[in-house]
C-alpha cells in the first residue's frame, strides 16, 4: 500500500516536453496544473517530496480537513507548492520564508494563483525566531492552521524552529507537518516539540523515509 500511494503522490509531478530559457516543473494538484520555478543553487528552493505528501494528503482530506476560508500559515514555504495548493483549496495563505527567498516565492504563489483562488495568498518575511511578535503579534494573528514540509533537517536554527511553532499556534490552531528522518540530532526535535504540543502520526510512507504529523498543544487534540 505504502509503495502504490507513493507511486501516485510523486505521479503528480511532471515536466515540460520542451526546455525554455526559464527551466520549471510541473505538478498536477486541487485540479489545476502548477508550475513551479525551482532554484537549483539555493537550498530552500527546490520541492522536496515532503512537500508533495503534504499537498496530496490536503487534495485527499479535503473533507476531513476543510481549507475553505481558513486561515494558514506555511513556514518554510521554499518555492511555494504546499501554500499554493491550500489556496486552490479555498484557504487564505500567509507564505513564509526567508527575506533571500521571497522573490522567486512571490513568482510561483502569483502565477500560479492569480485569478484562480477565493483568497489571493500573501508571501511574507519570517526568519525563524526572529521578530515574531512585530511581526505576527499574538492579540491579532489567529491561524487556523501552521503548515510546514521538510523544515527539520541539519541546520542550527531548531530552537528557533519550535519558539516560531509555539509562538504562532494558538489553542485550536492544528499543525500539519510532513517530515523526512534523517539523522538523529533532527530525530530528537521531535522529543523536545512533544514537550509542547500533542503529536498524531497521520500518513507514514517508509519508502520515502517520511512521517506526515498533526499536532495541537498540549490537552487540546481531543478537546
Amino acid at each position: 500500500e505504502d509503495e502504490q500511494i507513493v507511486a501516485e503522490i510523486m505521479g503528480r509531478r511532471f515536466f515540460p516536453d520542451i526546455v525554455s530559457y526559464k527551466t520549471w516543473e510541473g505538478f498536477h494538484f486541487a485540479g489545476h496544473e502548477i508550475r513551479i520555478t525551482e532554484a537549483t543553487d539555493c537550498y530552500g528552493a527546490v520541492v522536496w517530496p515532503s512537500a508533495l505528501v503534504l499537498c496530496y494528503f490536503l487534495e485527499t482530506n479535503s473533507k476531513q480537513y476543510n481549507l475553505v476560508d481558513k486561515n494558514v500559515i506555511e513556514i518554510g514555504a521554499g518555492t511555494g507548492l504546499v501554500s499554493i495548493v491550500a489556496s486552490l483549496l479555498g484557504a487564505f495563505v500567509t507564505a513564509t520564508d526567508l527575506p533571500e527567498l521571497l522573490g522567486n516565492l512571490q513568482h510561483n504563489v502569483l502565477q500560479n494563483t492569480k485569478q484562480k483562488c477565493k483568497h489571493q495568498p500573501c508571501v511574507k518575511e519570517l526568519s525563524w525566531g526572529v521578530d515574531l511578535e512585530k511581526n505576527f503579534p499574538r492579540s491579532s494573528c489567529h491561524f487556523d492552521y501552521i503548515m510546514a514540509a521538510d523544515v527539520v533537517y541539519h541546520h542550527p536554527f531548531l530552537d528557533e524552529l519550535l519558539l516560531t511553532f509555539d509562538h504562532l499556534c494558538k489553542n485550536d490552531t492544528v499543525i500539519l507537518w510532513a517530515m523526512k528522518f534523517r539523522l538523529e540530532n533532527e530525530n530528537r526535535f521531535v522529543d523536545r516539540f512533544q514537550t509542547l504540543f500533542d503529536l498524531e502520526m497521520i500518513s507514514n510512507f517508509p519508502s520515502l523515509n517520511i512521517a506526515l504529523y498533526k499536532a495541537m498543544r498540549k490537552g487540546k487534540m481531543k478537546a
